[in-house]
């Protein structure tokens, strides 16, 4: 299927020091500051602690009042428990953190990791489909995922019921990778205990939420763009027509990732958003070597030469202007707009929209979401 490729994050100076990854871990969790908004403020100020110092007089100028960021204390003791966990932070241009990500516009700047590192930077192919699935669906994930792990490729999901499920035991011996949606210490659903447990010792468990955090509806589609930023192709076995299997597919299609799918019977509601792939032009997958046939053999990630990173323009600086936030939030509803689309509809560029946009989110007005959408809350 046909898909175009977002601009990559600004070249940043990953941390260095540990109290570097305080800082980083402090900007991320501080109240209103997204993924998009922690690179912006990260680019405009050149250190998180410098970003963090910024963040009250930024918040106050956006109309919130005694704004506090995330304190060092919070902080440490995130980090304090994951290490308690055997966990590990991995940071946005880090030697560990997971290359495949790097393209992303909205790779996240912090990700937490339990067991294996290495499988996040091996050939990967996600494995998605419906919670509820049929027992032709469950097989065929589980077989598809066998051949795959056989063949070389790591198996990402989202350790759901159903469909997920299926696709992590059957690839646990040759490489698996698990992203969850709520804190990695989190087992959701509680019957999958036993399998995050084993994943945990025999294959990866990422989260780039806080720990302790329990997942809500919202979380969800956040982690689904991680899993296909993972791989190099998606493969959806069983989608109801409105499912969160198509927001992975979709995912996918704006990371310029490969989208393949599973046919189903037309009257099964379980294979209606497959079907509707395959309509738009997803590849149809009968095994194992139809996803190769699409998408190549697994050939091990080779880091690209080391060049100079291009110059970064000096970004505007964040402050509030009243007309262009009321234009913004004019082109804004509840079904989600591109930020593409808001550029030209304003006849402005990334730059002179992208302060704006900072502050409409620390003000609370807006919330972007994956594939660098804009959604307006009030």
């Amino acid at each position: 299927m046909a898909s175009h490729l977002l601009s990559t994050p600004p070249p940043l100076a990953p941390p260095r020091l540990q109290g570097d990854c305080v800082s980083w871990l402090r900007l991320i969790r501080s109240y209103r500051v997204g993924v998009s908004t922690f690179f912006r403020l990260l680019a405009e100020h050149g250190t998180a602690d410098a970003a963090l110092d910024a963040l009250p007089q930024i918040a106050s100028a956006a109309g919130v009042a005694r704004y506090t960021p995330c304190t060092r204390a919070a902080a440490q003791r995130e980090l304090e428990l994951g290490y308690q966990l055997g966990a590990k932070l991995l940071l946005h241009g880090t030697p560990e953190y997971p290359q495949a990500l790097l393209d992303l516009e909205d790779a996240p700047p912090v990700l937490w990791a339990l067991g294996d590192i290495a499988l996040s930077n091996r050939p990967c192919v996600a494995m998605v489909g419906a919670r509820n699935a049929s027992s032709l669906g469950t097989r065929m994930a589980h077989g598809l995922s066998n051949d795959l792990g056989n063949a070389g490729f790591v198996i990402a999901s989202g350790l759901a019921r159903g469909v997920d499920t299926a696709a992590h035991l059957a690839a646990l011996p040759h490489g698996t990778i698990a992203v969850v949606a709520g804190g990695l210490d989190v087992v959701y659903p509680r019957e999958n205990a036993k399998l995050h447990d084993d994943i945990a010792k025999r294959g990866l468990i990422l989260s780039e939420r806080p720990l302790g955090l329990q997942p809500h509806a919202r979380d969800f589609p956040r982690r689904n763009r991680i899993i296909s930023g993972l791989s190099q192709a998606v493969v959806v076995v069983e989608a109801a027509a409105k499912s969160g299997s198509l927001i992975t597919a979709r995912n996918a299609l704006d990371q310029g990732r490969d989208v393949l799918a599973v046919p189903g019977h037309p009257l099964d509601a379980r294979a209606a958003g497959c079907n509707m792939l395959i309509r738009d032009g997803a590849s149809l997958v009968r095994s194992a070597q139809d996803v190769m046939a699409g998408i190549g053999p697994a050939q091990p990630h080779v880091d690209a030469p080391a060049t100079e990173p291009a110059p970064v323009q000096p970004p505007q600086p964040v402050h509030s202007h009243g007309a262009a936030h009321a234009q913004i939030l004019g082109l804004l509803g509840p079904t989600p707009v591109a930020e593409d689309q808001v550029m030209r509809d304003l006849k402005i560029d990334a730059g002179t929209l992208a302060p704006h946009l900072t502050v409409l989110e620390l003000e609370g007005k807006i919330e972007r979401q994956p594939g660098g959408l804009l959604t307006r809350l009030i």
